[in-house]
């Protein structure tokens, strides 16, 4: 099928830029500021070594110093052990196969630890995700395949708009008590749903709320297993706990990135290390490694007698450590059979735990996040997809600008809402922000459709406070500055500061420090962040509010919110350029950050060549909350 060679094209040009940018960090870049930047970690101890699939070796090792620095490390991940005495020399590549805190355990792709290994200065190195574009070029690869069988290739059909989805009435009414209308009526629709359900979710109207119902409503419908995946860790790891509170039996393949008890418990691992066989594994594994460390003390150097010797140890060690494998097996089979609900990555619904297995239905969440390539990895497992999320947020990062101009940035679930708006329910009621906060992306995004709920409609910081403003700066002379390609606006950036400090010295008088609101200051720069960022150092009444204040990107706070929420618009020019405020989705997520107060900071002048925003100034405006910042000069 055209359909997927093209797509397939898109995902290659992806992943050259990808390796490329990928080869240029870590090529050019010492370890200190490879650990600065996340994608390794430097120094580290081997802690404990077995052989694991396949013969490989498995290593773990541990964070020694420098345990507190966010990392990128992730399990799935392909990655390589080093010594920093030769780096680009002295490294064998493997992959993650257990992380948590600050260990993690690697799959090496050796029988045994090299020489340098012993002389210490380890490290571990994130390397190139090959991994991920292996398994996305092998969805895309055999779905044309699968689209040419008379069953399983029917969900394909309908996905790439060669056929219209289909419906059947439900036996007996569906309805909860724990969700509002459209709620129940997203649930309904994917219950009907023969093949495709989409749930538009825009922000605050309790899309993982509802998802958690309708999986339960599903598995209650006789799927005997559902596969529930989403682009993030996180997002996966939210259901998943949402899902094990309901009482479904949840297993979690991969790494969660909560690393808690209640999470941890609900992963596959854990699941298996309470299992009867585990004593027998344990008893196995002890066997292997004595015969590995006899093994060991015959050098290649000696003679034919202990050659042959070493041979035949390290024979029995395969042996063994094939039995380990088939009652890991046996383990795997017997946890995974009954589980209800089966929780992973798209990636991480290939993992070889669950490779074999196929589901009546498979939900994706976060869809309009999800890179179309990935989302196909788990809808070639189902009949029936059912995708959640709101393709008017943050689309999926993509690295390569030629690859998203030719298409790869619009997700499965905006073409699938385009081809099928029959198979579409917005969620309607909004429980997070005030009704003059929600009326514009109400508006410019959901066709007018969203309603506060009665519960958040009219709540403010305090009896007469506005909750939106957008203060002008236009003709105060605040211009943009350009550093090599970073955009700030240091006098933007001083004024929304003390705008904010004169609100935090009114709500000081109102509130005391346990309910103090949550405070957001956004902007879509990262300069302008790291501006914000040190001007605050100097702003003694904000840092005396601690925690109860974040400044950060917009991509950051995506998924959060916040009682007040700045957004810093940050361009201001002559020539009226815009840059990537011009991508609206962006701003979308912005604006809907904030329960209670919303202020928006930036120059009309430069941001009305822009329909969106001139519509914004006009709304302001009508809902009497524009205000110039000439208004607070002294």
């Amino acid at each position: 099928m055209d359909y997927f060679k093209s797509l397939s094209a898109l995902l290659q040009i992806e992943k050259e830029e990808d390796r490329r940018s990928y080869k240029e960090l870590t090529e050019k870049m010492p370890v200190a500021e490879r650990r600065a930047n996340g994608m390794t970690w430097y120094p580290v101890a081997i802690k404990d070594t077995e052989i694991g699939r396949g013969d490989y070796l498995t290593v773990e090792v541990e964070r020694t110093t420098h345990q507190d620095i966010i990392h990128q490390l992730r399990f799935g991940m392909s990655a390589a052990l080093f010594s920093n005495h030769d780096a680009k020399n002295d490294r064998v590549e493997g992959t993650i196969t257990y992380i948590s805190a600050n260990k993690l355990k690697i799959s090496l792709r050796t029988d045994e630890l090299p020489e340098w290994s012993r002389n210490g200065k380890l490290g571990i190195d994130a390397v190139f995700d090959q991994n991920s574009y292996d398994e996305m070029e092998y969805a895309l690869k055999i779905a044309p395949v699968v689209a040419e069988r008379k069953d399983e290739g029917n969900l394909i059909k309908i996905l790439t708009g060669e056929k219209k989805p289909t419906s059947q009435t439900l036996s007996a009414p569906f309805v909860s008590t724990k969700l509002n209308a459209t709620q129940n009526a997203a649930v309904i629709k994917i219950l009907e749903a023969n093949e495709l359900a989409i749930v538009h979710g825009p922000p605050g109207t309790g899309k993982t709320t509802t998802l958690v119902q309708a999986i339960k409503a599903l598995i209650d419908q006789d799927n005997k297993q559902v596969l529930v995946v989403a682009p993030s860790n996180a997002a996966v790891d939210l259901l998943s706990e949402k899902l094990s509170d309901e009482g479904m039996n949840v297993v979690r393949v991969g790494n969660p990135a909560r690393v808690n008890e209640r999470m941890m418990s609900l992963t596959l691992d854990n699941k298996m290390s309470a299992h009867t066989s585990i004593k027998e594994i344990k008893r196995l594994k002890k066997q292997a490694r004595e015969f590995r460390d006899m093994a060991h003390k015959y050098k290649r150097s000696f003679g034919y007698a202990e050659r042959e010797q070493r041979k035949a140890l390290f024979n029995e060690v395969r042996n063994i450590n094939k039995e380990v494998e088939r009652l890991e097996q046996y383990m795997i089979d017997d946890v995974i059979s009954k589980a209800e609900v089966i929780t992973a990555t798209m990636v991480g619904a290939n993992y070889y735990t669950v490779r074999q297995l196929r589901y009546q239905t498979v939900v994706i969440d976060e869809a309009g996040q999800a890179l179309e390539p990935a989302c196909w990895i788990p809808i070639l497992k189902a009949q029936k997809v059912v995708m959640a999320g709101d393709h008017c947020q943050l689309p999926p990062t993509i690295k390569s600008d030629e690859a998203a101009r030719k298409g790869l940035n619009i997700t499965l679930m905006e073409k699938s809402v385009d081809l099928h708006p029959e198979a579409v329910v917005l969620l309607e009621a909004q429980y997070r922000m005030h009704e003059t906060i929600m009326g514009f992306s109400s508006r410019e995004f959901y066709g007018d459709r969203l309603k506060a709920h009665p519960s958040v409609a009219n709540h403010v910081l305090f009896p007469g406070n506005q909750p939106l403003a957008f203060i002008d700066t236009a003709g105060c002379g605040f211009e943009e500055k350009l550093q090599g390609t970073s955009i700030s606006n240091p006098e933007e950036a001083s004024f929304l500061l003390k705008h904010l400090n004169s609100l935090v010295g009114q709500l000081k008088t109102i509130y005391n420090e346990i309910d103090f609101p949550s405070i957001g200051v956004i902007s879509p720069y990262k300069h302008q962040v790291e501006v914000l960022k040190e001007l605050l150092l100097s702003s003694t009444k904000l840092l005396q509010i601690g925690s109860a204040l974040t400044v950060n990107t917009i991509d950051s706070f995506q998924g959060q919110e916040r009682d007040i929420i700045y957004i810093s618009m940050t361009r201001s020019n002559s020539e009226s350029v815009i840059g990537f405020l011009s991508d609206i989705r962006r701003m979308n997520v912005a604006m809907t950050r904030a329960r209670k107060k919303l202020v928006v900071v930036g120059d009309s002048a430069t941001l009305s060549q822009l329909d969106f925003y001139t519509d914004f100034i006009t709304y302001a405006q009508e809902k009497n909350c524009y205000q110039s910042a000439w208004e607070f000069m002294d």
